[in-house]
Formats: C-alpha cells, structure tokens, sequence
C-alpha cells in the first residue's frame, strides 16, 4: 500500500489554501511578482488560475484593488508627514495637484487661418485620379471636379 499518496481532496485543499494565501498578501503588496514570492506560487500558476477560476480571478482583482488603494493612503500619508516637515518638493507636488492656481500651464500661439487657396485645373486632375486611385470615387457623378 502507498504511502502518503495525495488525494485529488488534499490537493484542492492545498490549493485552496495558496490561493487565499495569495490574495492576503496581494491586498498587502499589490505587486504580483511579490505577493507570487511572499505566497510560494509561481506567477504562471497565478495566470493560469486567473484563466480557469473566474472566482479567483474577480477576488484576485478585488485584492490588488485593495492594496492599491492601501498604497495610496501610505504614499498620501506620507505626504502629508513631509508637508508638515516643511519639505519643499511635497510641498510644490501637493499645490501642483491640489490647487488650480499652481498647476502646470501651457500655452500655445499661433496665426490660423482657414483662407485656402483654389485649386489649379491640373491639382484639380491630380486630386480626382488619386481618389479614383483609392478607390474613394465610386462612379462619375461623385466627382466635383470633372
């Protein structure tokens, strides 16, 4: 008799397991190749189960939402943490994104106009055989400059 031969039950178990595992730490590093590292999964196999197990695929991208989301708080807390130290470069960053009268501007100038000259009668010829050409006339009477 075998011993320890894994039942098709131990190993969706087992799996089961991983993949909460994985989830956990997408929510907590929501970096794939890491949260893959952190839950000893290859990162074929978290592509694989996201194209077989559209469970795990719709909580996989709930997870990565969530962890972006808790990023973001971090990176705007710390923010916050290098206004109230008077750092310049957060300072200029918070005003630039948070406040119209700093925002980046460009400005542009220039003459347009919309006068175009007439067409020659040989331009005129050369216009109507390159649309024949492209098919883009499709019989005699389409044709303004005939």
């Amino acid at each position: 008799m075998p011993k320890n031969k894994p039942t098709p039950d131990s190993i969706e178990l087992r799996q089961q397991k991983q993949k909460e595992l994985l989830l956990d730490m997408l929510k907590k590093t929501p970096i794939i190749q890491l949260a893959c590292q952190k839950a000893d999964v290859g990162r074929a196999t978290y592509y694989r189960w996201l194209k077989e197990d559209h469970i795990f695929a719709e909580a996989a991208q709930t997870a990565l939402t969530t962890g972006v989301n808790l990023v973001n708080d971090m990176a705007e807390s710390q923010l916050i943490s290098a206004i109230k130290d008077k750092r310049m470069p957060a300072i200029i960053f918070w005003l630039k994104h948070h406040h119209s009268a700093y925002a980046t501007r460009v400005e542009l100038t220039g003459n347009q106009s919309t006068d175009l000259p007439e067409l020659t009668e040989e331009q005129q010829k050369i216009v109507h055989a390159a649309l024949e050409q492209a098919k883009l006339l499709t019989d005699e009477k389409d044709s303004e400059y005939e």
